[in-house]
């Protein structure tokens, strides 16, 4: 054991494109729109947006299967799986998306036996309609998957990957960011302790320097360590 704990997102992580916004932008009834807006705006949580949004889905389990077997992951994810298992670094999934899209993606690449923390999708009316349940919120948290809550189980070291607002508060409770997108400027304004990345390939590359405490040693509060090395 390296004394680390890798907690990464899935959609727009993982994945090359968000999950649920491909499957609203295919099968959303109208609505869906609306919640969206509220949710960026701040008047709703992330957990009940989506639980409102899936119920628009109007899709039979078929057309789903068709759909999810169409999106992609980083292509360096299975090398990353495979090295930090050969570190004996566990690697845990945690996203505010929907666990049986995520499960059915990962296992074209034999990853689906990768522990998840991700809402639960359901059958609500057969054979279209859905539901959406969170077995891993928390009080106090708006959003489906809490993921400070996982963070805090983990007793160890913790790496988050992540890209967007659902790790923004993950991202302050754990001990270094690999950060893409919009994680970035929030860990730099908060002066999180972080590295950019691009995709799993800089990931890949970057994790022995953070396992051997290199990478921890070179960094700066606030800015990120050795950037022009990316």
């Amino acid at each position: 054991m390296t004394g680390w704990t890798i907690l990464c997102d899935f959609d727009g992580t993982i994945s090359v494109e968000d999950v649920i916004d491909s499957l609203l932008d295919r099968f959303g009834r109208p609505g869906w729109e609306e919640l969206e807006q509220d949710w960026r705006a701040g008047r709703i949580g992330s957990r009940d947006c989506m639980t409102g949004q899936v119920a628009l889905l109007d899709m039979t389990r078929e057309a789903l299967d068709k759909h999810l077997s169409s999106l992609w992951i980083d292509h360096a994810f299975p090398g990353f799986v495979a090295k930090a298992r050969e570190w004996h670094t566990p690697i845990r999934v945690v996203s505010d998306g929907l666990d049986y899209a995520i499960h059915k993606i990962l296992g074209r690449y034999g990853l689906d036996d990768l522990p998840l923390a991700a809402n639960h999708l359901a059958p609500a009316t057969p054979p279209r309609q859905w539901q959406l349940t969170s077995p891993f919120q928390a009080e106090g948290c708006r959003s489906g998957t809490c993921k400070c809550a996982v963070a805090a189980q983990t007793g160890t070291r913790t790496l988050l990957i992540g890209d967007g607002a659902s790790d923004f508060c993950a991202a302050d409770r754990v001990d270094f960011v690999f950060a893409k997108h919009r994680l970035i400027e929030h860990c730099r304004a908060a002066g999180i302790p972080y590295m950019p990345i691009t995709g799993f390939e800089d990931a890949l590359e970057l994790l022995p320097r953070l396992l051997d405490g290199s990478l921890l040693a070179e960094h700066s509060p606030g800015e990120p360590a050795l950037a022009t090395a990316l």
